[in-house]
């Protein structure tokens, strides 16, 4: 219910139905709606103040509501849309669905950033004491950290490497030492690139002492934070950092959508597993057995990646937009629930 009170008390001001009950009952029955919608009191306690039965209190709150004396409204911050967040919840079956209205001068790009206060705040709801927080490389993810102004004690660590070594200090490594810095814990960056040019230095990097320290954690992470990235220039970093050529490769293999250097294609099933060798990133299978994974991904045009991951089970929990929204609410057939976590592709 608003905070001010929409209680008339009199037959005027309630209009024509109200104006059928005496003036005592209505007296009677504003005090009493009084009493539980505003003071939150039990309708025993009510029945026991008025003298009369709880039955007759509730007959009386019933009929307040149906008169008119008393309006409830459920109220959200405007920028928050409750009923897509609710209807896209249920339709993948996430534990957790933020969507955030999308701004209107900027229709066509991916992941605003207003997506990122919100997850940050979202963030705040999730961690408790204790937790490790895991952080993936993403514009998205970076925006988030950079609005976070509360967490509870916990762990940072990052889960891949950066898209550009040199830009480091502005990206997912500063991203975990922003969060680190909130929460009072302790950080545990990567400073490695995510794509290397081959399987053999993307493993004697993965054993250098701070990149293996951090990989240890991977384990512990309870609530992770992840982009989404479509598979087309601009939209996903993973898709930037290769060549032609294997960009052609990839995608002859229906790639749909990248997140943390893991590919998908339209039905959530892991394609193109060779690239992650090359990559300094969280195993699919490690994200899989993180109890919370948060994705960050808005924008039309990311409407159909966004679809592909949530159909993976990699997620459990996503902040969009409404122009996502809209789209992943008709797209194709209904998928399987989202904490169903057991991998599509099989053992």
């Amino acid at each position: 219910m608003n905070s001010s009170e929409e209680i008339p008390v009199s037959g005027m001001s309630a209009g024509r139905a109200a104006m059928r009950m005496g003036p005592a009952e209505l007296v009677q029955a504003a005090a009493m709606a009084r009493r539980f919608y505003l003071e939150g009191k039990s309708k025993i306690q009510i029945a026991e103040e008025f003298g009369v039965s709880r039955f007759k209190v509730a007959r009386v709150l019933e009929t307040a509501l149906e008169r008119d004396l008393v309006r409830i409204e459920i109220r959200v911050p405007a920028e928050l849309d409750a009923e897509r967040s609710d209807a896209l919840r249920a339709r993948y079956g996430l534990r957790h669905a933020v969507v955030v209205e999308s701004p209107a001068e900027a229709e066509e790009s991916p992941d605003p950033e207003n997506l990122g206060e919100v997850a940050a705040d979202l963030l705040g709801e999730l961690v408790a004491e204790g937790d490790v927080l895991g952080l993936a490389w993403g514009r998205s993810t970076i925006h988030m950290a950079a609005a976070l102004d509360r967490l509870p004690p916990c762990t940072v660590v990052q889960l891949t490497g950066v898209y550009d070594a040199g830009t480091a200090e502005r990206g997912s490594v500063e991203a975990v030492r922003r969060a680190a810095q909130v929460s009072g814990g302790d950080a545990h960056p990567i400073y490695a690139p995510m794509l290397l040019p081959d399987v053999a230095t993307a493993s004697a990097l993965r054993s250098q002492t701070g990149i293996a320290r951090a990989f240890e954690y991977f384990d512990k992470v309870t609530v992770a934070c992840v982009s989404i990235g479509s598979w087309e220039a601009g939209i996903s970093t993973v898709h930037d950092m290769l060549t032609e050529e294997e960009r052609a490769h990839y995608a002859s293999l229906g790639v749909e959508a990248e997140m943390s250097a893991h590919l998908f294609d339209a039905e959530g099933r892991r394609v193109g597993r060779d690239l992650g060798e090359r990559c300094i990133t969280v195993e699919a299978d490690r994200l899989r057995r993180i109890p919370e994974v948060v994705a960050i991904a808005g924008g039309a045009r990311k409407a159909a990646a966004i679809d592909a991951v949530l159909r993976s089970g990699l997620v459990t929990s996503l902040v969009t937009d409404t122009a996502a929204a809209d789209a992943l609410m008709t797209a194709g057939r209904t998928p399987r629930p989202a904490l169903d976590r057991e991998d599509p592709d099989g053992p």
